[in-house]
């Protein structure tokens, strides 16, 4: 009894207005993106102002595509514990589960955290020259990226630690250790790359350093709440059932994940081709539109928590409405923020760089990609839905829809058309390609909605 009073007291999303709750919800999870976007882009001001455009293009284009292939692949795993603590939050029961599941998702991210990063920093060569890295950038990019691996088992406990807390309805405090680690981020980025002109090794420990915090203020928040879902010593360990639960649903987003890096890991190659300053380019776009996909990242991450909770209550009609509400609600503020991107970008990306070349070429690439980002905020709507739901289908369609189709291009029509118009109209055909087979999908998956899926 107790343990439903705190849970409906608190973080509940099972009641009340659909929209209400999903924007409530959502805009901590929005801000807390928009602060590490933030500080991602003034991690690139800094090292392009002071650096030039050969260290932009260093902490940018291969380190960011395959940071994101192993760090992305662990952080999509633990969206199986997100799913599985909501499920059991929003089914008002299982106190004593709920901080299992907790111990579970900590210990798996400590493990698999230490092993990433042991191996990945012993190949980080190997890697950067498999991607066809310039061999002007190749020392700054080795640096950077052996320290981001270094600290890989802090991401991944990060991460996994905010899903928890979403899970259970809590967003704003994420949000607000996020800022914290931005502002850290920003101070020592300065400190480090302008005054101690430690280069782009500044600019990682910097990064290093705030996620740290980051990490640190979440496992003292987890370790000292009075509610159910607290981290207990004794609970940090892979609970058999509680861990096949998380791997049923987050492995497949971890594969999903891992297919979509390595399609942009071919996309990256087909970049590196066609020179530095389109490399530099390529990667600086990503820190002005990446406050969309910021956006539709955190858009995702609030249909997941809502729908997972209102299905462990049996509220299947919460669990459909999400999806007409977000998708009324997130294609708005993505036509909106598309048109602001577009609106700003020619002054904006001269914050970062002051060659021309390259903010010619960066405008060029925002133009091909933002006014089809309504797209893919469809895209994040439904398959955060099914997601929620514990259906792991999305990473079939995602995989042949996205991953698949972008490797054949580069393969076939890149090689007919070897050009960055070529490259980039490969993503949003591919996403077009994706929204239609996740529609269908969703459409038959909500007539046997009352089916559980199977474990």
């Amino acid at each position: 009894m107790e343990n439903k009073v705190q849970k409906t007291k608190k973080g509940d999303l099972t009641g009340g207005s659909i929209g209400r709750s999903l924007i409530l919800f959502f805009i901590p999870i929005l801000a807390g993106t928009w602060f590490q976007q933030l500080y991602n882009a003034v991690d690139a001001a800094i090292v392009g102002r002071y650096m030039g455009h050969e260290a932009l293009a260093a902490v940018g284009g291969s380190v960011a595509t395959i940071l994101n292939l192993f760090i992305g692949f662990f952080v999509a795993l633990s969206t199986g514990a997100s799913v599985v603590i909501s499920h059991i939050f929003g089914g008002k029961s299982g106190g004593s589960d709920i901080g299992k599941a907790t111990g579970t998702a900590v210990a798996f991210s400590l493990i698999f955290g230490l092993a990433c990063s042991a191996v990945c920093y012993i190949f980080t060569p190997q890697m950067l020259e498999i991607m066809k890295t310039p061999a002007e950038t190749m020392e700054d990019a080795t640096v950077y990226l052996r320290l981001c691996f270094a600290a890989t088992a802090v991401v991944l406990l990060l991460n996994t630690e905010s899903a928890v807390l979403r899970a259970v309805g809590n967003s704003g405090l994420p949000f607000i250790y996020m800022a914290i680690s931005c502002v850290i981020n920003i101070a020592l980025d300065l400190l480090f790359v302008k005054r101690f002109q430690w280069g782009v090794r500044g600019a990682a420990l910097a990064t290093v350093i705030s996620q740290a915090v980051n990490c640190l203020l979440l496992t003292l928040t987890l370790l000292f709440t009075k509610q159910p879902y607290r981290l207990k010593i004794k609970n940090i360990t892979l609970h058999k059932d509680i861990f096949k639960r998380m791997m049923h649903i987050g492995l497949p987003s971890g594969l999903e994940a891992s297919m979509y890096s390595v399609s942009n890991i071919v996309m990256q190659i087909a970049v590196n081709a066609l020179g530095t300053v389109v490399v530099a380019s390529w990667s600086l776009s990503g820190k002005l539109d990446g406050f969309y996909w910021a956006m539709a990242q955190a858009a995702n991450a609030a249909v997941i928590s809502f729908v997972g909770q209102n299905y462990g209550a049996g509220r299947m009609d919460r669990v459909k409405g999400s999806v007409k509400t977000g998708l009324r609600l997130f294609t708005v503020m993505t036509v909106i923020m598309s048109a602001l991107i577009i609106a700003i970008a020619p002054q904006a990306l001269k914050l970062f760089t002051t060659d021309e070349r390259v903010v010619s070429t960066t405008y060029t690439i925002i133009l091909y990609f933002v006014p089809f980002y309504f797209i893919w905020t469809a895209i994040e709507v439904i398959s955060g839905t099914l997601r929620g739901i514990g259906d792991t289908k999305p990473v079939l369609i995602t995989g042949i829809g996205i991953c698949a189709f972008r490797v054949l291009w580069v393969l076939i029509a890149y090689r007919l058309f070897p050009t960055l118009f070529c490259v980039s109209i490969s993503y949003i055909i591919s996403w077009s390609i994706t929204l239609a087979a996740m529609i269908f999908y969703y459409k038959k998956r909500m007539k046997h909605l009352h089916e559980p899926m199977p474990e």
